[in-house]
C-alpha cells in the first residue's frame, strides 16, 4: 500500500527555530515609536514582553535554542503528521502530488499552540502572572489559555465580538483552561468604551482586541500582553511547522513546487513557509502562495506603510501591508483573517517578491472547504480553508497543463468549531463579500500623517 502519513518521532522534532531575518540580507525597516517617531527599544517594550521576547524579536541569529520545557510541552501534539492528499488527488483527477501539515492534531485544535507554549513559558520564567490577549475565530485565546495552564498564569482573552457569538464552544474551551473571556469592545478598558460611546454595536475587530488588551497590560504590573501572529517572535516559533515538514518531505522523495498557507497576520503561512523560502532564496525554483480573504485584503490590495497594530493607536508603528488601523472588517466567519495588517517580515518578503498574494471570497472558499472534507475527511476551519481553495486551483491548473506539480499546504486548523458556519453554507445562507474599492480608499485615507515606509 502507498504511504498517506509520514511521521517522525519525538526525538526528531527540532531542537532550534529558524530565524529568516539571518538570511534576508540588509537592514529590515524598523519599528517605530508612536509619540517619538524614532525606532523603538528594549526598554519601550518592557512593559508588554518579557526580555527575552524582546530579543527574539530584534535577533539577527539564525537558529534559536528552543528550551527543555518548551520541547516537553511540544510533545503532547508534537511531531505533526505530514500527510498526501491523495483522495483529493484522484477527486480532482490532478497529475498533481498534494501534501499538507496537520496542525489541527493539537490540543487547541490548530498551529496557534507552537507559539503560545514558548510564550507562556518565557512570562513564567520572568515573574509574569497573567498575560493578557486577543482572539478573533477563538484559536489563538485557545491556545494562548491552554499554555498559561500548562505555566500556572492567568490569563485574560478580549474575543472580537462578533466571533464571540458565533463560536460560543471556543469561549467554553478557553474556560474549561481556566481563562477568563470577555466580547471586546467591552467596558472594562478605555479604549472598549470609546468604541462603543461611538457605536454600542460594534461587532468589534483583531484592532480593537488588541488595543484592549494592550491597555490591560500596560496597566497591570503583573500583566504581560500576548499576540499570537504578526510579530517577529511569533513567526520564529512558528516555524518549527516547517523545520518538520522538509524532514518529512525527505521522506516522500517529493520537493514542493509551491508551499501555500492562509494568512491573517501571518504565522501560519511563514510557519511553514519560511524554511523553504530560504532555499527558495539559495536558488530553488519555488513558488510561495499566501492566501487572504476578499473581504480583508491587506496583502493583495492594502498599501505598505507606517501603521498602528490596533486601532487606539497604543502599539508602536508597524512596516506592513495595511487597509489601516480604523479598518473594521465584515463579518465573515474567517476570523482570524480579519485583521487590518500583516506581519511586517512577511510584507518585506511579498515587497521582495520572494512570496505571492491572492484572495478568495468566502462561498469559494466554503466550496473548497467541503470538497477536501468529502474527499480527505477532515473538516477543515474557514481560515484553513482559503489555502484549501489555492491548493485545488493549483492541482487544476497542472492537470490543464498535463503536467506533475508537489503541492504543500498548511492544515492550519481543524473546523469543529466552525460548524454553525458549515450550517450557513449548506443551507444556502451564507452571503459573499468583496470589500468595495471606496471602502479601501476610506480605509487607507486614515494612515495620513503617519511615517512613510520608505
Amino acid at each position: 500500500m502507498e504511504t498517506t502519513k509520514f511521521l517522525l518521532e519525538e526525538k526528531d522534532i527540532p531542537r532550534k527555530w529558524y530565524n529568516i531575518v539571518a538570511d534576508l540580507g540588509g537592514a529590515l525597516l524598523p519599528i517605530l515609536h508612536p509619540g517619538t517617531g524614532k525606532p523603538v527599544g528594549p526598554a519601550d517594550l518592557a512593559p508588554l514582553f518579557p526580555m527575552a521576547l524582546i530579543e527574539q524579536e530584534v535577533s539577527q541569529d539564525r537558529f534559536i535554542e528552543i528550551p527543555e520545557a518548551v520541547l516537553e510541552a511540544y510533545m503532547l501534539w508534537r511531531p505533526t503528521p505530514l500527510c498526501r492528499a491523495r483522495r483529493l488527488e484522484r477527486a480532482l483527477g490532478t497529475p498533481a502530488r498534494i501534501y499538507y501539515k496537520h496542525e489541527g492534531v493539537s490540543p487547541a485544535g490548530s498551529h496557534k499552540p507552537n507559539t503560545a507554549v514558548a510564550q507562556a513559558y518565557y512570562n513564567k520564567r520572568e515573574g509574569t502572572k497573567r498575560l493578557a490577549t486577543e482572539t478573533g475565530a477563538g484559536q489563538w485565546g485557545s491556545a494562548l489559555s491552554l499554555a498559561c495552564n500548562i505555566f500556572g498564569l492567568e490569563c485574560k482573552v478580549y474575543m472580537v465580538k462578533v466571533s464571540y457569538e458565533q463560536k460560543p464552544y471556543r469561549r467554553i474551551m478557553m474556560e474549561t483552561w481556566g481563562a477568563k473571556v470577555v466580547p471586546s469592545p467591552t467596558r472594562d478598558t478605555m479604549a472598549g468604551r470609546k468604541v462603543l460611546e461611538q457605536d454600542p454595536d460594534s461587532p468589534g475587530s483583531l484592532g480593537i482586541a488588541i488595543s484592549e488588551a494592550v491597555e490591560d497590560a500596560a496597566s497591570n504590573e503583573t500583566t504581560k500582553y500576548s499576540l499570537g501572529s504578526v510579530l517577529n517572535h511569533v513567526l520564529l516559533h512558528q516555524t518549527i511547522i516547517g523545520l518538520e515538514a522538509e524532514k518529512q518531505m525527505q521522506m516522500t522523495g517529493d520537493y514542493p513546487d509551491v508551499v501555500i498557507g492562509c494568512v491573517g497576520g501571518g504565522s501560519n503561512f511563514s510557519g511553514l513557509a519560511n524554511p523553504f523560502i530560504r532555499d527558495k532564496m539559495a536558488g530553488k525554483p519555488l513558488r510561495a502562495v499566501a492566501v487572504e480573504p476578499t473581504a480583508c485584503p491587506t496583502l493583495t490590495k492594502g498599501v505598505f506603510a507606517y501603521d498602528f497594530g490596533d486601532t487606539a493607536e497604543l502599539t508602536p508603528l508597524l512596516p506592513m501591508f495595511t487597509l489601516g488601523h480604523k479598518f473594521v472588517p465584515p463579518r465573515i466567519h474567517a476570523g482570524g483573517l480579519r485583521y487590518h495588517g500583516d506581519s511586517p517580515l512577511l510584507s518585506e518578503l511579498v515587497r521582495r517578491s520572494l512570496v505571492e498574494a491572492r484572495a478568495y471570497g468566502q462561498l469559494e472558499v466554503f466550496k473548497a472547504a467541503l470538497t477536501f472534507a468529502r474527499t480527505e475527511g477532515l473538516i477543515p476551519a474557514p481560515e484553513t480553508a482559503h489555502a484549501i481553495k489555492a491548493v485545488i486551483d493549483e492541482a487544476l491548473e497542472a492537470k490543464q497543463a498535463g503536467e506533475p506539480r508537489v503541492i504543500l499546504f498548511n492544515l492550519s486548523g481543524h473546523g469543529h468549531f466552525d460548524m454553525a458556519a458549515y450550517d450557513a453554507f449548506l443551507r444556502g445562507d451564507l452571503g459573499d463579500y468583496e470589500l468595495p474599492e471606496g471602502a479601501i480608499r476610506d480605509a487607507i485615507a486614515g494612515l495620513k500623517g503617519l511615517p512613510k515606509a520608505e
